[in-house]
């Protein structure tokens, strides 16, 4: 009985130390040549990002809002019209209507609309930072809000979506853009665009239906652009919107940019009909010529 127990005694002890050694084996084996988490995880993980999301190269919501593209934005604001509206007068669904939403205080108004105590108890109101927030995510910004839409990843998408409702009633001057992202570091593609005046002048034919460019020209639908360059932004006598008013600063090239490939974006609730021009090298010619046009 004792050598009987014994042996299995041996092989239980030998069966475990056979195991462990597999254990250490395989663990080495998987995790060779791993010293960092894989490149793309395997699932998500809430509030762990992905390696160089966030880092300190992504794009200021501020500058992707200038360059915003409402089309677009409208386009994505279809993934919410199963809760939303977002014309005026508008009735409320799942979720409230949305026209002139920004600018308003969170979870205020909306036609007595039935919001969550998580939102109410968030205050403040719906400026470009917090809807920023809430479309990156509607439970990260306001935990246990009854919004099951997961959020807007896409940083330019939610820009985008921004610009749109903003275009919706609000017409809040779109936020200034940091110093560091409106300068492009040396060799980038904004500092490698150099202008052609006599090719801006053959495309700023689209705009002279609207302006003139000859020193002292009368304004027609636009104002006249000769000597623009460098004077500040709503300058002069001709009635500009308050949209453009509201923005500030001058047209240097940064601004005229800006304005030249988005004026809605550049200014959400402007008088200017003209979509913008999407080609930078175009621009970039345009900006040339108007700087010859004193």
């Amino acid at each position: 009985m004792s050598d009987r127990f014994n042996t299995i005694a041996g092989w239980t002890l030998f069966s475990g130390v056979v195991a462990l050694g597999l254990s250490s084996l395989s663990g080495h084996y998987f995790r060779a040549d791993k010293h960092n988490r894989p490149e793309k995880m395997g699932f998500a993980i809430e509030g762990v990002a992905e390696e160089g999301e966030g880092g300190a190269a992504a794009t200021p919501i501020e500058a992707l809002l200038a360059s915003a593209d409402l089309a677009k934005g409208e386009a994505s604001f279809k993934k919410c019209m199963a809760c939303h509206t977002a014309n005026q007068g508008g009735a409320n669904g799942i979720g409230p209507n949305l026209y002139g939403v920004m600018g308003e205080a969170a979870a205020a108004g909306r036609g007595g609309f039935a919001f969550s105590d998580a939102l109410k108890a968030k205050g403040g109101k719906w400026d470009w930072t917090s809807m920023n927030a809430w479309l990156t995510s509607p439970k990260g910004f306001a935990n246990g809000t009854k919004m099951s839409f997961a959020g807007l990843s896409d940083p330019a998408e939610r820009a985008n979506v921004m610009a749109y409702l903003n275009s919706l009633g609000s017409n809040l001057p779109l936020p200034a853009v940091p110093a560091a992202a409106a300068a492009p570091a040396a060799g980038g593609e904004a500092a490698a665009v150099v202008g052609d005046a006599a090719k801006g002048e053959q495309s700023a034919k689209k705009c002279a239906a609207c302006h003139t460019f000859n020193a002292g020209g009368a304004a027609g639908i636009g104002p006249n652009l000769a000597g623009m360059v460098g004077k500040g932004v709503a300058a002069g006598s001709f009635a500009y919107s308050d949209a453009l008013k509201g923005k500030g600063g001058t047209w240097d090239d940064a601004t005229l940019d800006a304005w030249l490939k988005n004026p809605k974006a550049f200014a959400a609730g402007t008088k200017m009909t003209f979509a913008g021009i999407s080609d930078a090298q175009e621009r970039a010619n345009v900006i040339a010529y108007l700087k010859t046009a004193k």
